[in-house]
């Protein structure tokens, strides 16, 4: 089979012991080490492309694989002591990572080989990495006096750790709630089925996103709901509210001792918006315009939760509560545009959505993939496949295909870059590695694993990062990917999202579970009609998120309690539910997206140009709009900004008009 006889090319391994995992860790920070060192003390006449840039940008290569095998296994181990051994190695490479970033005599040498050579003799990539290289050095404080310098190393060094915890908190945390079949009501019988029972015969619900989703969208009873609710966003409060207000502390820190006013405007100065005050309009000019439709989203909701309060005898207290919202959403969409999503799952069983979903990625990127038999993977239900370009042959990587939910498993949906595609030091390219790993229910024996629409619409964004990965053609590991501009990473896999919106493409992923017939053309229409349900509150609270976000952010200290709650009110309309506080579990802010989950809401202006402007235009499977697609978005990475990018596959500047249409609003 194509790829087969290439499974030598993936240098990652899954069977690592915890000892193993620790030793491997030590070794390579020694073997790096040695790289940095011997860079760090060349002599000027010693300083050349091949001594300075190739040796760091093949040391990236090789270091970035060994790390990802070591520390990847912390989310995804069924092994607690792996995965324990996996978060300890993360901590120690990142201190490590902390160390090489301040390495003086290694920044010294690049700026003086940028003196030294005629940086127009060198290929735009390798010019453009100097570039970056030297601009880190400077946003490390590499050009600072020592002192300052050795605080800035273990403030970085702190925030690493603790981020590393926040995380593994989350990770950990695994809260059962019980509940009689009564307490459920509204809840579909095979979602009962499937709970684990109590000896007294009451159901075991996890906070896991399987069970919690279902619950807060169908369970009847309010007082359920807010139970689960108040459950959910109390996860980890003590331990992760205090270390979030310290990263808080920590990052402003950090941007005064290099030169900035605030985290925010040190995190976005390399980001598309390059401002605070960018983004602040940005989203205040969304609120404003949202404004008109939550208003009449709440007042519907009102409108439902009083005739059921008196239909079933409950209280009801003249407000929408947060344990109210996803259940009036939904019950929004089935009154107002008769979607009913226990009906529709029927029609997503995630076998035949995972086949349709491979053959319209395939299609329209010129892709061929391969399952690969028997793989030696870290868990026994996960899949691996290998991917080759249509028309040459040209392979090009494996990827991976981790959906159900496990103890200790990561608890969001995600792509996991794991070996980048780049150039070797002999010229060869070093094909990629991803796996997506996502929370879907799993099939037992007389119940399939049955998707929501807003699941497959997440397999299908999560996907479109591992395509990112798995296209990428540049050269250099730092720009491999989905190494973009972070307020650009979700553009590509939001694009992609349009195709379950679209009859042709839903036909193709859809087979009701019982008799596989394609879903029906009358239900694709309610629910491409019910797309902006209830859009003002959902991208009212992205902006909340976003808000939040930049606020603490743009501050010296943060009670993210109380800020959190203010800014509820203010832009969603729905208060924060008292002794509660979402900011625990708000993973992204540990994550590598502080300051930034203004992201989501920016790049859809450019995935919605993209898919309006060429492929809604040219035609939504139109092989030669993928193929530009994918030579114009996806294989640069970030060998190029993003805007060139963009002004490549559109044939001219971007702008906002697709996306405010693509909100149900007006221009």
């Amino acid at each position: 089979m194509a790829g087969e006889g290439k499974l030598d090319e993936i240098l990652l391994e899954w069977d690592l012991t915890p000892a193993d995992i620790k030793r491997q860790a030590e070794e390579l920070l020694e073997e790096s080490k040695k790289v940095y060192d011997a860079i760090g003390s060349l002599e000027e006449d010693a300083l050349s492309y091949e001594s300075v840039l190739q040796a760091l940008a093949e040391n990236d290569r090789s270091y970035g694989i060994q790390r990802n095998m070591l520390d990847f296994p912390q989310h995804v181990s069924p092994s607690k002591e792996v995965r324990d051994a996996s978060t300890e190695a993360d901590k120690k490479l990142s201190d490590f990572d902390v160390e090489m970033s301040m390495r003086q005599d290694v920044f010294d040498n690049l700026v003086a080989f940028e003196k030294k050579v005629d940086t127009a003799t060198l290929k735009p990539e390798a010019k453009r990495f100097l570039e970056k290289l030297i601009k880190y050095g400077r946003r490390n404080g590499l050009h600072l006096p020592k002192d300052v310098q050795d605080q800035i190393k273990t403030l970085k060094k702190r925030a690493t750790d603790i981020a590393i915890d926040y995380n593994k908190n989350v990770g950990d945390e695994n809260t059962i709630l019980e509940f009689t079949t009564e307490q459920l009501v509204g809840l579909p019988d095979d979602f009962i089925k499937r709970l684990e029972k109590t000896e007294d015969n009451k159901c075991k619900v996890s906070l896991k996103y399987p069970d919690y989703f279902p619950v807060m969208k169908k369970a009847r009873n309010p007082e359920t709901r807010k139970k689960m609710e108040k459950a959910f966003h109390s996860r980890c409060k003590e331990e992760n509210t205090k270390i979030l207000e310290e990263l808080v502390e920590i990052r402003y820190k950090q941007s005064q001792l290099l030169g900035y006013k605030t985290h925010a405007a040190y995190v976005l100065e390399m980001r598309m918006a390059k401002t605070p005050e960018t983004v602040k309009k940005f989203l205040l000019d969304l609120v404003g315009k949202l404004r008109i439709l939550q208003k009449e989203e709440l007042k519907t909701f009102l409108e439902y939760k009083k005739e059921e309060c008196e239909k079933y005898g409950y209280e009801f207290d003249g407000k929408i509560n947060l344990w109210d919202m996803r259940y009036h959403m939904n019950m929004a969409e089935e009154k107002k545009y008769s979607i009913d999503h226990g009906k529709m799952k029927e029609y997503f069983p995630l076998e035949v959505v995972t086949k349709g979903l491979l053959e319209i990625y395939q299609e329209l990127l010129g892709l061929k993939f391969e399952e690969v038999p028997n793989p030696a993977v870290w868990n026994d239900d996960v899949r691996m496949f290998s991917v080759v370009d249509k028309d040459s042959g040209q392979f090009m990587g494996f990827f991976y295909l981790d959906l159900f939910p496990r103890e200790g498993k990561f608890s969001h949906a995600a792509c996991f870059g794991l070996q980048s595609g780049c150039l070797r030091l002999d010229g060869t390219r070093q094909p990629s590695v991803a796996a997506m790993v996502a929370n879907f229910t799993k099939p037992t024996e007389g119940s399939p694993s049955l998707l929501t629409h807003d699941e497959v619409e997440t397999f299908f964004h999560e996907f479109g990062h591992v395509m990112h990965q798995l296209c990428a053609q540049a050269d250099i590991p730092m720009f491999s990917g989905t190494r973009v501009e972070r307020d650009f990473v979700e553009a590509p896999s939001q694009m992609l999202e349009n195709w379950c919106w679209q009859s042709e493409s839903l036909r193709r992923m859809s087979g009701h579970y019982k008799d596989g017939s394609t879903i029906p053309d009358e239900m694709v229409e309610k629910l491409v009609l019910a797309k902006n349900a209830n859009a003002g509150i959902f991208n009212l609270r992205q902006i909340l998120l976003g808000t939040f976000d930049q606020t603490i952010h743009t501050s010296e200290k943060a009670d993210t309690y109380s800020i959190y709650r203010r800014l509820s009110d203010e832009i969603l309309g729905i208060p924060a539910t008292e002794g509660t506080n979402m900011c625990a579990t708000f993973a992204h802010l540990a994550d590598g997206y502080d300051a930034q989950y203004y992201g989501y809401l920016w790049s859809e202006v450019y995935s919605a140009d993209m898919f309006h402007s060429r492929f809604k235009k040219e035609g939504v499977m139109s092989a030669k709009v993928g193929r530009d697609y994918r030579k114009f978005i996806l294989e640069p990475g970030g060998s190029i900004d993003a805007i060139d990018m963009l002004k490549n596959f559109l044939g001219r500047e971007p702008n906002q008009e697709a996306f405010l249409v693509s909100k149900g609003l007006e221009l």
